[in-house]
This record gives C-alpha cells, sequence and structure tokens, in this order.
C-alpha cells in the first residue's frame, strides 16, 4: 500500500491518539488501532507488527509513573525478564514464520479473547485484591517457578499479537505472587514494555513494518499518553473500558467476517 486517503490518515492519527491516552487510563489502545490499522487496508500481519512498533513509546510512560512502586523489586525484574524476553522473542518469531491464514483465523478470536478481558478487567482486580492484602508478603519458591511459567506463556501472546497484554500480565502476577497491587501493577509495566521492545527488534529485522506510518502514530501515542496520564484522575476508567471493550467485540465479530 503506498499512501493512504485523507480519511484514512485521519484515522490513523485519531486512533494513536486516543490509544495512547486509553493505555495510560484503562488499557485496550491496541484494540482502536489495530482495526483502523486494518480498515485503511493493511494486511492483518503488517498491521500487526506495525502497531506494535508504533505503540511502544507510549509504555515508557507507565514506567516512568510507578518509578516509586519499582522499588525494592529488583529481584523480580531481573528473574523474570529472561522468561519475557524468551517468550517475547518466540511469540515475534511464530508470527513471522507461519502462514498469512493462520493469522487471519486466529486475529478474531485475539480480539475477542483480548476486549473480554478488557471488560473482565475490574473483577480481575477485586479478585487479586482479594488473594493478596495490601501488606507485601515474602514470595515462595512455587510462586516464583509459576511466575516464571506465567509470564512466558504471556510473552508468546504479547510477542504474537499483544492486545490488551497488560491485563494479562497483571492476572498472572496477581495470581503467583503476593504483593501490593500497585507494585504489581509497576512490575507489569516493566515487563510489557520489555516484551514489546523484544518484538520490536525482530519486526524491524524481519517483519514488514511500515516505517512511515509509524512515524505518524508513534510521536501521536506517545502524546495521548502523556495527557492521558495526566487527565486520567479526571475521568471513569470504568466507562472508557466498557466502551473500548464492546467495540473490541463489534470489531472482532466485523473482522471475523471480513477476514474469511
Amino acid at each position: 500500500m503506498d499512501h493512504l486517503s485523507v480519511g484514512d490518515f485521519l484515522l490513523l492519527a485519531t486512533s494513536a491518539l486516543l490509544a495512547g491516552g486509553i493505555n495510560a487510563v484503562a488499557g485496550g489502545g491496541t484494540l482502536l488501532t489495530f482495526p483502523a490499522l486494518i480498515a485503511a487496508g493493511f494486511s492483518p500481519v503488517t498491521a500487526n507488527v506495525t502497531n506494535t512498533v508504533a505503540l511502544v513509546p507510549g509504555y515508557l510512560g507507565g514506567i516512568a509513573g510507578y518509578r516509586n512502586e519499582l522499588d525494592g523489586q529488583r529481584r523480580r525484574v531481573t528473574q523474570l525478564l529472561p522468561f519475557a524476553f524468551a517468550g517475547s522473542l518466540l511469540g515475534a518469531v511464530i508470527l513471522l514464520t507461519t502462514s498469512d491464514r493462520i493469522f487471519k483465523f486466529l486475529v478474531p478470536i485475539l480480539v475477542l479473547v483480548a476486549a473480554v478481558l478488557l471488560l473482565l478487567q475490574p473483577v480481575l482486580q477485586r479478585r487479586l485484591a482479594t488473594l493478596h492484602p495490601e501488606t507485601g508478603e515474602a514470595i515462595t519458591s512455587d510462586h516464583d517457578v509459576a511466575s516464571r511459567i506465567g509470564v512466558f506463556l504471556a510473552a508468546i501472546y504479547g510477542g504474537y499479537f499483544g492486545g490488551v497484554l497488560g491485563v494479562i500480565l497483571l492476572a498472572v502476577l496477581g495470581i503467583t505472587l503476593s504483593d501490593h497491587l500497585q507494585k504489581l501493577n509497576a512490575l507489569k509495566s516493566v515487563l510489557q514494555f520489555s516484551i514489546n521492545i523484544v518484538a520490536v527488534v525482530i519486526f524491524a529485522l524481519w517483519g514488514p513494518v511500515q516505517w512511515w506510518i509509524v512515524l505518524l502514530m508513534a510521536p501521536l501515542s506517545l502524546i495521548g499518553g502523556w495527557v492521558g496520564a495526566r487527565v486520567a484522575r479526571q475521568l471513569k476508567p470504568s466507562v472508557l473500558r466498557g466502551a473500548i471493550g464492546v467495540y473490541g467485540v463489534g470489531c472482532a465479530v466485523v473482522l471475523a467476517i471480513t477476514l474469511h
């Protein structure tokens, strides 16, 4: 695809700006940008790799915002990063080495799962808060093993598709580690950024990344993330999350019809 119409340009620019803010407030920005790239005429694999590269700058804001909660978590980070890297590498390789037909088949399912997980995020967070009281607890070796396996599996998903990866990671960490939910959210931000960075490197070297689209969307997603972080306290994430989740379900239905 060599050019965009004015409508396509505005669609991609608006979706990138909104996605940055949505990721800062509730998560799920991919459910806007990925369908927008499909609507603009890109193939599913091209849309996926371009979307991953374009949105990765926005995750840095989450890490910066949680720098205080990351204090004392160096051991966890060093334990889990190798599994995050390995899983992301495997997921990205699977994406680039399997046929487009398989990805086209899986895309509506992945979008639907991502949308449902986003809608269930408050339930998961309440459940995790019940499982893990506000006071931190020392993690056991069994938790260590489970967290490494869980992060590895989540990273495979992240390298392959990545929609609502943050929700999946937070669920994995909340089930396998005992600590304050905000500290787990901070750890999730580091892992999510790391998983996406690995995928970006792989896609940059061997994937069909549309760099001119990245140049359009990446700065806007970064601006959106900055704005979203500043206004997050004034918005109701539950309303935004619900709207994006319902939108994602609709996208999954449309993609199921148009890609098959």
